[in-house]
């Protein structure tokens, strides 16, 4: 078995830091698809110019913390926080505050209210987790240069 030195132990990523800069390039391919289509932000549905300003904020937002993720870069893990953190309010404002009648105005089909509440529970669920695991591997973001480049 080779052991590693200091400074190649450092610069090796953790597996998890992997994974979760794979899953910030999906979220980045996710936003960007979305391209042209409505956008519900914080208790609004956008549509036109409006949602592609929007789109183009989270895509450049994701593109940003995918980056920063793969530099382990200090500042990235705080917006890690933040991002996740309106991530899940924005869903659940949404989920509260846009009524049932818009969205499927919007949609053009019959939306069940539960599958509605459910997939949007699951997902908050799931940013919430994925923040916790950031929030505890904060020592692997060790990168304190205040560029990604």
């Amino acid at each position: 078995m080779v052991e590693l030195s200091d400074d190649q132990s450092a610069l090796r990523r953790p597996l998890g830091i992997t994974l979760l800069a794979a899953l910030y390039l999906f979220f980045l391919l996710v936003s960007a698809s979305t391209f042209g289509n409505p956008f519900p932000y914080f208790g609004r549905i956008y549509f036109g110019t409006a949602a592609k300003v929007l789109v183009l904020t989270d895509s450049l937002l994701c593109l940003y913390l995918f980056l920063g993720v793969l530099q382990r870069q200090a500042l990235t893990w705080y917006m890690l926080l933040g991002y996740n953190l309106l991530q899940i309010g924005n869903t659940m404002y949404n989920l509260y505050s846009i009524p049932l009648a818009e969205i499927e105005v919007v949609t053009g089909g019959q939306i069940s209210k539960d599958a509605l509440w459910t997939n949007n529970m699951i997902a908050a669920l799931g940013m919430l987790l994925l923040t916790q695991y950031i929030f505890r591997h904060k020592r692997y973001f060790a990168n304190v240069a205040r560029y990604l480049f």
